[in-house]
């Protein structure tokens, strides 16, 4: 026969156990605003961060041109999960892919030449 002590240490690892996944996927949650930075040399005239899946929705979006070496701090509007859609066109007519980030990890987004 097991001691009391041991039972009860065996049933509180398994609820802490049981709970594990649910912990992980609470404290990884989206964030309200994300910061952009211009490295590059010319300005960034539209950027576009949507949800990622079928039905992709749009977050936020760059209201003016973002100069070079310049920030803005962007208000994502009822962000979900943490995997995003960024879409950024340049003055020089240059286009990023439709890149897929975790802003869940990362709260800026660099852009570079």
């Amino acid at each position: 026969m097991k001691p009391v002590h041991t039972l009860a240490l065996a049933a509180a690892t398994g609820l802490v156990l049981s709970h594990a996944p649910a912990l992980a996927q609470r404290a990884a949650k989206p964030p309200a605003q994300v910061n952009v930075t211009n490295n590059r040399s010319v300005a960034l005239t539209s950027l576009e961060i949507a949800t990622t899946g079928e039905q992709s929705r749009l977050v936020a979006k760059l209201s003016k041109p973002l100069a070079p070496g310049k920030s803005v701090a962007l208000k994502l509007n009822k962000p979900a999960g943490c995997s995003f859609y960024v879409l950024a066109k340049f003055d020089d007519d240059v286009e990023s892919d439709a890149e897929s980030m975790d802003l869940c990890k990362d709260k800026v987004i660099r852009l570079t030449e």
